[in-house]
């Protein structure tokens, strides 16, 4: 399988991963008033926030897989960056059920292996063994995660706000750019304590409110 195509298959909104369950703290923005037209915004405010850490994360992981360097540091750099505990854990178990099914397409790559041993592994590192094993290189990894988070707020917008499906893609295609950056700039990241540590209280905030409400679509 090409790295190209992999990239397609782990973008897939249909993977069954439970990504349908996510909105990126898209309803509990809502629900606080956000408005169809402030998505775009808030799309941006998560690239520049919690998707770079990801990225970081992840392309720093790939880096140490390669290089069969233990992947313990970064995952502690993942989670000193990640101090929403309700963010953390969606993270690990979105990287539970990411692990099971690349393990079944890969049974015999080491790297997903390694990953398997850690205690308790992110989304983010999961993905990085998946790209470590399928020929990913860091920068299509890095925009591999920005594009998946466009894509998942795009499409919890849709059930949670009344507006054109059109509008929805079109804030990706314009959102595309920044996710291009994005990929670029954290690229060449191979140290844990290099990995991105943007600040986003709000988005933090949400995700604390949205993890004690009992009446919820999402789960995060």
């Amino acid at each position: 399988m090409s790295d190209d195509l992999l990239m397609m298959l782990l973008a897939d909104a249909r993977l069954p991963v439970a990504g349908h369950t996510q909105s990126g703290q898209l309803e509990a923005a809502v629900r606080s008033g956000l408005t169809a037209g402030q998505v775009p915004v808030f799309m941006r405010s998560r690239l520049a926030s919690v998707v770079r850490v990801e990225a970081g994360t992840a392309v720093v992981a790939l880096h140490r897989l390669r290089a069969g360097l233990p992947l313990e540091p970064v995952l502690d750099a993942w989670a000193a960056r990640t101090p929403a505990a309700p963010m953390r854990d969606t993270s690990r178990t979105l990287g539970r059920a990411l692990l099971r099914l690349v393990r079944r397409l890969f049974p015999d790559s080491p790297h997903l292996a390694a990953v398997a041993g850690l205690e308790r592994p992110c989304r983010p590192i999961v993905l990085a063994a998946a790209a470590a094993t399928g020929g990913i290189a860091p920068a299509s990894l890095g925009r591999l995660v920005a594009y998946d988070d466009l894509q998942t707020v795009a499409s919890a917008s849709l059930k949670l706000l009344p507006l054109d499906p059109l509008d929805a893609t079109s804030w990706v295609h314009d959102l595309l750019p920044e996710a291009e950056r994005l990929a670029t700039e954290v690229a060449p990241l191979t140290d844990p304590q290099h990995i991105p540590a943007p600040s986003a209280p709000q988005l933090d905030l949400w995700a604390q409110t949205h993890a004690h409400t009992t009446r919820r679509l999402f789960s995060a």
